[in-house]
């Protein structure tokens, strides 16, 4: 199993985050990727996703916030679903010396990302 969060928006319209895994040999249909790298202490303030997609990150550690207080981390080898969309959207900011690598995966609308929700 590979950690992941999921990143939605919830009935509410505010963005929400599962912590869960994605089981190895999972196949998903995408439809691109992209590489980008961001500078070590940067951040950015409130937005959404603008397409479904994967974030993989390859090196960085990150601290996600949603406007109604969730927070979690995610660290290099983790994978973000990310699928908020619409609503309140979600904030970010590198919390270590590193700069945030990253794949972005874009998989197909209506594509099972494979998300496993960890039980409470």
């Amino acid at each position: 199993m590979i950690r992941a969060y999921l990143l939605y928006t919830g009935e509410d319209g505010d963005s929400h985050a599962k912590r869960g895994s994605i089981p190895a040999g999972s196949l998903v249909q995408a439809d691109h990727a992209l590489f980008k790298e961001t500078a070590a202490h940067s951040s950015f303030d409130w937005h959404n996703d603008p397409i479904p997609q994967y974030v993989i990150t390859l090196s960085g550690i990150l601290e996600f916030t949603t406007k109604t207080g969730e927070t979690f981390t995610i660290y290099p080898g983790d994978v973000l679903v990310a699928t908020d969309h619409t609503g309140t959207g979600h904030k970010w900011r590198l919390v270590n010396d590193d700069p945030w690598k990253r794949v972005y995966v874009v998989y197909n609308d209506g594509e099972d990302t494979h998300f496993v929700p960890d039980e409470k």
